[in-house]
């Protein structure tokens, strides 16, 4: 179900299971994520640039929802650890009386049966931080903790967020309220490229992780799906080899399934795209060589 406002401007419910693991033991807590969702796939980047693959077990969602929600179908798209058809169910077995709409990630506590947290942003802080252990790159680092704070905070509100905004806009003044202020960021992320490997210099951060998953679902699904068609991320060079970059990196390309993103968009917002045709195209070279080195 999608919020709107009085304007018709879209509104992110907030996620309701907001526990914080400190130090965990090995195995005993899960992920669920569809690897269509943006939200879902920073924890799947973070979990890998981490090394937390042994750690923090990980369960697929069917990218295909239908008014039941998030669902566990067969193949691909099963529960080993509960056995749930639905991830409604963990919801109910977390809190009987918990309302709102079923939002994936979640991060299961296998020994209580019940959700720990599912905020996607504190899921890979906490994943950062070392509670999970593993051994990977320091991407939330003391001393640059402001400025990735502060990066993190634009981006979320005018393009991760903000395609949604254009996207599910129900007036004309929504939709341009949002849309604008979108590509004004993407012209600033352009300009801080230019000087900088990465957003916050020469090191990867948090804060990359948080916007790739944009990044590489843009031209092939907000483009056009969202109606966030100033530019195409292609159009922009630095934008365009940095995200090439991101998806080179050593186990990144294997989080990134476009055809389950655009089969989930296409086909699961009949309010946008009542056909369910989901497009052959666009052709995208994300292993075509960056440049950045």
């Amino acid at each position: 179900m999608v919020t709107t406002s009085a304007v018709g401007a879209f509104e992110r419910e907030a996620s309701v299971f907001r526990d914080w693991v400190a130090e965990a033991q090995p195995g005993r807590y899960h992920l669920y994520v569809a690897a269509a969702c943006p939200w879902c796939h920073r924890t799947m980047i973070v979990r890998e640039l981490m090394g937390l693959a042994d750690a923090v077990g990980i369960s697929y969602i069917d990218p295909i929802r239908d008014e039941r929600g998030w669902a566990f179908t067969g193949g691909r798209y099963v529960d080993q650890i509960e056995g749930m058809a639905f991830l409604s169910e963990a919801y109910l077995r977390t809190d009987p009386a918990a309302g709102g709409h079923v939002t994936a990630p979640v991060l299961w506590d296998r020994e209580t049966k019940r959700i720990v947290n599912n905020e996607s942003s504190e899921i890979i802080r906490m994943f950062e931080l070392g509670a999970f252990g593993g051994e990977g790159p320091e991407l939330y680092p003391a001393a640059l903790a402001q400025e990735i704070d502060a990066i993190n905070a634009r981006v979320y509100e005018s393009l991760n967020n903000g395609v949604y905004r254009c996207g599910f806009a129900r007036s004309q003044a929504a939709y341009e309220a949002a849309f604008w202020p979108l590509f004004e960021t993407l012209e600033w992320l352009e300009g801080l490229l230019a000087s900088r490997r990465y957003l916050l210099g020469d090191r990867l951060t948090e804060a990359d992780c948080r916007l790739f998953p944009t990044l590489v679902r843009f031209d092939a699904v907000y483009y056009g799906h969202f109606k966030c068609n100033l530019r195409r991320i292609a159009d922009f060079p630095n934008l365009w080899g940095y995200t090439r970059e991101l998806y080179q990196l050593p186990g990144i390309a294997a989080t990134v399934e476009l055809d389950e993103i655009k089969r989930h968009y296409y086909y699961t917002h009949p309010s946008i795209n009542p056909s369910r045709i989901v497009p052959l195209g666009p052709q995208i070279d994300f292993e075509q060589p960056h440049g950045r080195a």
